[in-house]
This record gives structure tokens, C-alpha cells and sequence, in this order.
């Protein structure tokens, strides 16, 4: 893995804008790591051997732990470090869950509210992911997915539930569904239809749209992170 610096981006394309956000960086990695079962519940994360692997400090690598810990990522105990915490299917289900309640809700209301240029602006932003899908640009399709969510929950005016579902989607494991054509097909499938339900104004339509892509994304990871075995009621 190349070291991260002060020109990397969380998620996306290498470019991160200030110095200060290095530690978000490397959270984003382990989150990564984690929610992929690359770590493993009950592995141990070690600062030092992070730190050589990442090419960085020791410093960003504890701050990260840190906010992994505040996240219920890791446990930490005396004397034994950093751990990976348990992981259910239930807990997987949940993230998506919420994740999916706070944009039924966030698309119900831009239904009422987004007018012929937001819907242009979707448009293009949808345009957008699918030139990155063709050109098989991984972090640019985790940018041009971002910008399609980014721009719809601006233009819900809907702050505060887009910030709580932002600190959800911590919790996905974008390189992996934009390495995947599956989730992508899903993902022009729903953002074609959302698109249409707002030129019609028929909030529900829109919710179901928004709906099925989280649908699909617990699916996709589930199915995932049974096949590691990381549950021990799944065969590998």
C-alpha cells in the first residue's frame, strides 16, 4: 500500500486538503479493513505496524484508533492494545437500516421541494458515475457516487439528517461496491428511477428508488463478509 500523506483523500482520489486530516485518513482505512473482514474480530491492531504499513507517524495512527473506538470499531483494554470488536449480521442489518430511514425520509421531502435545475443537477451527477464506471475508476466512482448523495441532500435542505446519515456511511465499504458492476447497474437502476419520481413529484416512488440501493448494498456486504467466515454459523 503506498503511504498516506498530506495529498490523500479518504475513500477517493489522492488529494487530501490539510494536514490536520491525516488521522481521519488512516480511520478510513482500518474502517475499510474492518468492514471487509481483511481485520478480523478479535484481531489485534498494533500502532507501530500500522504505522510502517501506512507510512505514517505513530500519532495519526492512536488518533484514528481512537475515533475507531468511539465509532464501537475496536475495543481497547490494558495491556492488550487495540482489538477489532465483534461484528454481527444484525449489527450489518442495522447500519443499513438507519442508513435507509433517514434517506426515505430526506427523499420524501426533496420531492416536495427540488425543482427542474436540481433535477438537472442529478442528472449530470448521475452522468458523471456512469463515465467512471466505463472507465473502471475506482476512486472516481467512489467521488461521483459521493457527489450524486451530496447533491440530493442539498437540495433537501434536510442539514442535520444529512449529517447523521453522512456519520452512517462511515460505515460502508465504498471500494468495495465500486469495485463491483453489480452494485453499479443497481446504482444507475436507482438513480434513474429516483430521477423519474422527482420529475413526477410522487415522494413515495422516490423513497422506494433510495430504498433499494441500501437494500442492496446490506446484501452485497453480507453476503460478503459470509463468505470469509468471519460468522461461524457460515461456511468460507
Amino acid at each position: 500500500m503506498a503511504p498516506l500523506d498530506s495529498t490523500s483523500r479518504p475513500g477517493g482520489r489522492s488529494g487530501l486538503a490539510r494536514r490536520p486530516q491525516l488521522s481521519e485518513e488512516v480511520a478510513s482505512v482500518l474502517r475499510h479493513k474492518i468492514m471487509t473482514a481483511e481485520l478480523r474480530p478479535g484481531d489485534p491492531i498494533r500502532m507501530d505496524e500500522t504505522a510502517v504499513e501506512l507510512g505514517v507517524s505513530v500519532t495519526p495512527v492512536r488518533e484514528a484508533l481512537l475515533t475507531l473506538r468511539g465509532d464501537g470499531m475496536v475495543d481497547s483494554a490494558p495491556h492488550r492494545g487495540y482489538v477489532v470488536a465483534a461484528m454481527t449480521r444484525t449489527d450489518v442489518e442495522d447500519i443499513f437500516w438507519l442508513q435507509g430511514q433517514a434517506a426515505d425520509r430526506i427523499a420524501r421531502r426533496t420531492a416536495g421541494l427540488i425543482d427542474d435545475d436540481g433535477i438537472a443537477e442529478l442528472a449530470a451527477a448521475a452522468d458523471r458515475l456512469r463515465g467512471a464506471v466505463a472507465d473502471r475508476d475506482i476512486p472516481a466512482i467512489i467521488d461521483a457516487e459521493f457527489l450524486f448523495h451530496r447533491t440530493h441532500n442539498r437540495i433537501s435542505a434536510s442539514h442535520k439528517l444529512a449529517w447523521f446519515l453522512l456519520s452512517a456511511t462511515r460505515y460502508t465499504p465504498h471500494q468495495l461496491y465500486a469495485a463491483d458492476p453489480g452494485w453499479a447497474q443497481v446504482a444507475f437502476s436507482s438513480h434513474e428511477d429516483l430521477i423519474a419520481a422527482y420529475r413526477a413529484r410522487d415522494p413515495q416512488a422516490a423513497a422506494a428508488a433510495v430504498g433499494r440501493q441500501f437494500t442492496d448494498g446490506a446484501q452485497r456486504l453480507i453476503a460478503h463478509l459470509s463468505q470469509t467466515g468471519i460468522w461461524a454459523d457460515d461456511q468460507p
